[in-house]
C-alpha cells in the first residue's frame, strides 16, 4: 500500500511540473471577449474614381514616360489625405492606378499582401528601406510597397512590373513618405 501511494504522489509532483497543465493554458476570464490574437485588419474599400484630376503626386507626362502610354485623362478618388490617381489611355480605358494608404502600419502591409500577396508574388524592396512584392497578372502588372504605416500599389495594364516599379519609385519620393 505504501509503494501505491508513493508511486502516484511522485506522479502527481511529476504531473505538476509539465509545462503545459490545463491550469496553466486555461485564458483568464473576462467581462468582455478579446479579439482573437490573429485578427486580420479591417482593409479599405477599393477606392474609386470620384474626380477628374490632375494627380498631386504625379505628372501626366512622367507616367506617360514611364508606363510607356499616352494618357487622354487622369481621374482622382475621394480619399484623405492622399487620393488614388487613376490614368487613362487614349482608347479610353484605365492604364495605370496609384494607391497610396497611409496610418496603422498592419494595414498598410494588409493591403500591400492583397495587391501581391507575399507567398506568390516576387519581393521588391525598392526604394530603400519598403517591402513588399510585384507580379504579372493576365491584364498587366503590379508593385506594392510598404513602410511603416504607409503603402503605395501600383497596377499597370503593362506586363512589366518594372513599369509601376518606376512609377511607384517616382510617388513615394514626390510625397516624402
Amino acid at each position: 500500500m505504501r509503494r501505491l501511494f508513493l508511486l502516484a504522489a511522485a506522479a502527481a509532483m511529476t504531473a505538476g511540473c509539465s509545462p503545459s497543465t490545463p491550469a496553466e493554458t486555461a485564458p483568464a476570464t473576462s467581462s468582455s471577449p478579446a479579439p482573437p490574437a490573429s485578427a486580420a485588419p479591417e482593409i479599405p474599400p477599393e477606392p474609386k474614381p470620384s474626380a477628374d484630376g490632375p494627380c498631386p503626386f504625379l505628372e501626366k507626362s512622367f507616367v506617360a514616360q514611364a508606363n510607356g502610354q499616352q494618357v487622354s485623362k487622369i481621374r482622382v478618388s475621394a480619399d484623405k489625405p492622399y487620393p488614388t490617381c487613376f490614368f487613362y489611355a487614349l482608347s479610353g480605358k484605365l492604364q495605370l492606378t496609384v494607391r497610396v494608404y497611409t496610418g496603422d502600419t498592419a494595414v498598410a502591409r494588409a493591403l500591400v499582401d492583397q495587391a501581391a500577396p507575399v507567398a506568390t508574388s516576387n519581393p521588391a524592396s525598392e526604394p530603400a528601406g519598403w517591402n513588399g512584392g510585384y507580379l504579372s497578372t493576365d491584364s498587366g502588372a503590379v508593385y506594392a510597397v510598404w513602410k511603416q504605416g504607409s503603402a503605395i500599389v501600383v497596377t499597370t495594364n503593362q506586363k512589366q512590373s518594372v513599369k509601376a516599379r518606376t512609377v511607384a519609385v517616382q510617388a513615394i519620393g514626390s510625397l516624402k513618405l
